[in-house]
């Protein structure tokens, strides 16, 4: 079902950590994504890399249509428009690509789908916000300078909203010199959605984790 743009924003950065997550099974999606959602991770980023992804997808989509409304399926991986209008039709409600491609942006603003580019310097980040991206990925976020780059951006565009994906810990100390440094909200994969928690078919843990997460953001946005 497909949510309103602003409050698709406003939700990734509320919650601050967007869980990056794939997998070939729908029903470990379903299990992991809702208990993502059960921990305070509404928004979820479902990467594009395995075969018929997109297939899978869907079908997760069609599942939370029914079973939990409140769920927000973005895609990542995205390099091309073609993939985004696939995603967009099958229900995605945000895009994020490792790099920074002007025809998706203009098929995410078409459809009011808020897209978020893999960008590594300033004059990326800036001809990204020109094509109307609100929230800027940088990637990856340790290599193109982690931190402090993002305050050297921030110095000269204060206006800008970054997240980081890569490079970013769900520990106090990494999120405290991440959200330090200005970020409004972080993507984090496996370092949160753990191959031992996976194999394990420990959702509960996975739901903890999440919860933990955004509790420690919100204690450092607190500070």
């Amino acid at each position: 079902m497909a949510k309103d743009r602003m409050t698709v924003l406003a939700a990734m950065m509320e919650q601050g950590v967007i869980p990056v997550f794939y997998h070939p099974d729908v029903e470990v999606c379903t299990n992991v994504i809702q208990a993502c959602a059960n921990g305070g991770a509404k928004c979820i980023e479902f990467t594009n890399r395995g075969d018929f992804a997109s297939h899978v997808f869907l079908d997760v989509t069609r599942h939370f249509a029914k079973a939990d409304k409140s769920v927000i399926m973005g895609v990542g991986s995205v390099v091309d428009a073609p993939t985004a209008g696939i995603y967009i039709a099958n229900g995605a409600n945000f895009v994020v690509g490792p790099v920074l491609n002007p025809d998706v942006a203009k098929v995410c603003n078409r459809r009011k789908i808020p897209y978020s580019p893999g960008c590594g310097s300033a004059s990326e980040i800036g001809f990204a916000e020109e094509l109307g991206v609100e929230i800027v990925k940088i990637f990856p976020g340790t290599q193109v300078g982690g931190p402090e780059f993002v305050k050297a951006v921030l110095g000269p565009m204060p206006w800008t909203k970054i997240m980081p994906t890569g490079g970013v810990d769900p520990t106090e100390e990494s999120l405290t010199k991440w959200f330090g440094a200005g970020i409004v909200a972080a993507g984090i994969g496996s370092k949160l959605i753990t191959s031992e928690s996976l194999k394990a078919k420990d959702y509960a843990g996975i739901e903890t984790k999440v919860r933990e997460t955004i509790a420690l953001i919100k204690k450092i946005r607190g500070k």
